[in-house]
């Protein structure tokens, strides 16, 4: 079973904003959404770029080298060229600490 890693104080990741994690050698961006936090594997499924950077825009990701929009909440694809949705992952909080853990392999 795979520990749980801490991304930081929930203060730290401002409202529409995420932190990228390295978890198990895997990348995950964290997403503030309104006080909720959401958690994405750092990985556009239609050519494998990084989504961190793109813009957040109605609770969803952008990605920056194609434009794939991938739902924040959910990983599903809201628009193409991606058709693949973005792996998600559980986060929980602490004591104001934001966890994330990679399920996948326990």
């Amino acid at each position: 079973m795979s520990d749980w890693t801490r991304v930081g104080h929930k203060d730290e990741i401002g409202d529409q904003e995420c932190i990228v994690v390295d978890v198990d050698d895997v990348l995950i961006a964290v997403f503030n959404l309104a006080g909720e936090f959401f958690a994405l594997e750092d990985v556009c499924t239609h050519d494998g770029a990084e989504i961190a950077t793109g813009c957040i825009e109605n609770g969803c990701i952008i990605c920056p080298r194609h434009g794939a929009e991938f739902d924040i909440r959910t990983g599903q694809v809201v628009n193409g060229p991606a058709w693949e949705p973005v792996e998600i992952f559980p986060v929980r909080i602490e004591d104001n600490i934001v966890l994330v853990r990679d399920p996948r392999w326990d």
